[in-house]
């Protein structure tokens, strides 16, 4: 990952979206504008700041920049949270600089075996825990059921990223994929701010860019997000359409782990087909869970 380029592209696209009239800026005469949004010089203006120094830190030059230009950049953006979190995560990697290389082979990442009875014990859920590059890393029962399609893949462990962009068993299992694949790439955007020296994601962002120009496309975009809660619309090979919500949390002793648990409406068609999934999870047609997962941290 390249820092300086990383900035210098995130401010970029930010400030190309927001027109002069949406920033509350005069316009004068009818001249065409030679950038689709504000110009350097505009943003500097709204965020309280010289020109000169603004564009010192849009060429990627971070170092020492103060919280307080941060804040007046993303409010002259008007950055939301997951945005406003990724450039504070790009600034801080750019004054922290490269971590010293770890030596000797990288452990294989698993979860606690506390973490994997709690998540077992959700027995009327579906519940995965991922990890920052997006791997499946665990899940319950009824979980690797309902992403039965995932565990095709040879790789392990699955990943969301290359079932997405790789496996075309995606564009059938996601309802909306175009929506999935932005977000998937989001997420593994902002997981980029906040560890560029992550040499498993690196490689899988390489994997991806040479693989798919799907994921070359949105990867340019630079949008980022939080993946704390949402809507998850599949069509499942097994009990057809579902429509669930999620709720992430984050695993306190384990940093870059997250549990994801599924639910759907009472008494809805969703919450049917997932009790019939639960019981075609409990046989032996199933994916069944392997005993680790060989994913690198």
């Amino acid at each position: 990952m390249d820092n300086a380029n990383d900035i210098r592209e995130f401010l970029t696209t930010r400030r190309a979206r927001i027109t002069p009239e949406q920033a509350g800026l005069p316009v004068f005469g009818h001249r065409q504008r030679r950038v689709p949004g504000l110009r350097r010089e505009e943003v500097a203006l709204l965020a309280g700041m010289s020109t000169e120094y603004y564009v010192r830190l849009e060429r990627g030059n971070a170092k020492g920049v103060s919280e307080a230009v941060l804040e007046g950049i993303s409010q002259a953006l008007r950055l939301d949270d997951a945005e406003r979190t990724h450039l504070y995560d790009l600034v801080r990697t750019a004054n922290q600089g490269a971590p010293q290389r770890r030596r000797g082979p990288v452990r294989a990442q698993q979860v606690r075996p506390g973490v994997q009875r709690m998540i077992d014990a959700m027995t009327a859920l579906p519940t995965i825990v991922q990890n920052e590059r997006l791997d499946l890393i665990a899940s319950n029962q009824l979980g690797a059921a309902f992403y039965s399609e995932m565990y095709v893949q040879p790789q392990r462990p699955p990943n969301f990223g290359r079932f997405l962009f790789l496996d075309p068993r995606s564009r059938t299992f996601y309802r909306d994929w175009d929506d999935a694949a932005r977000q998937t790439v989001a997420l593994l955007r902002s997981a980029a701010g906040r560890d560029p020296y992550d040499r498993a994601l690196s490689d899988l962002v390489g994997e991806l860019s040479t693989r798919s120009n799907d994921f070359r496309t949105l990867w340019a975009a630079h949008d980022v997000r939080l993946h704390h809660s949402g809507a998850k619309n599949v069509h499942h090979p097994i009990v057809g359409d579902l429509d669930l919500t999620f709720e992430g949390l984050a695993v306190a002793s384990d940093n870059g782990l997250s549990v994801i648990a599924y639910t759907a409406e009472p008494g809805s068609p969703s919450h049917d087909s997932l009790q019939l999934l639960a019981t075609w999870a409990a046989t032996d047609q199933a994916p069944r869970r392997p005993a680790h997962d060989d994913t690198r941290s």
